[in-house]
């Protein structure tokens, strides 16, 4: 387990110490987007105008909002990429099928050229055998 660091982050023009096992660079990465969403909020007038617990609640569901909306598409990129899987295991099975098929046709061309060879041969004996007679 990683060890418990403690980052100084800039939050509503408020410096905090944040504990916590990521590292600094995620906790500020964190930081900066809380602050862009302040930042946001507070350049709507009546956002400003709020008391600042209804300004928190505000910004807690603006957040909460982009929390759940970022989790329904990780489920829609998740069931792409299962529909993707099963369509590329679909066109991997369909291509062994395909190619078991051509080499099938292709032992069956051997053996019908070879007959064809065969009935060639025969046929130009019978052909000589009868010029003979």
């Amino acid at each position: 387990m990683a060890a418990k660091t403690d980052t100084q982050v800039i939050i509503g023009g408020k410096v905090l110490t944040v504990s916590g096992y990521e590292s600094e660079e995620y906790v500020q990465k964190v930081a900066a987007y809380i602050n862009g969403k302040v930042t946001e909020y507070n350049r709507i007038e009546s956002f400003r105008r709020s008391p600042v617990d209804t300004q928190n609640v505000l910004l807690q569901l603006n957040i909460a909002d982009d929390y759940f909306k970022a989790k329904k598409q990780i489920s829609l990129l998740e069931e792409e990429i299962s529909a993707k899987e099963k369509e590329l295991y679909d066109l991997k099975h369909e291509l062994i099928a395909s190619q078991i098929k051509l080499d099938n046709n292709e032992k069956n061309m051997k053996s019908l050229k070879n007959e064809l060879e065969e009935s060639s041969r025969k046929l130009i004996r019978l052909e000589t055998e009868l010029k003979m007679n």
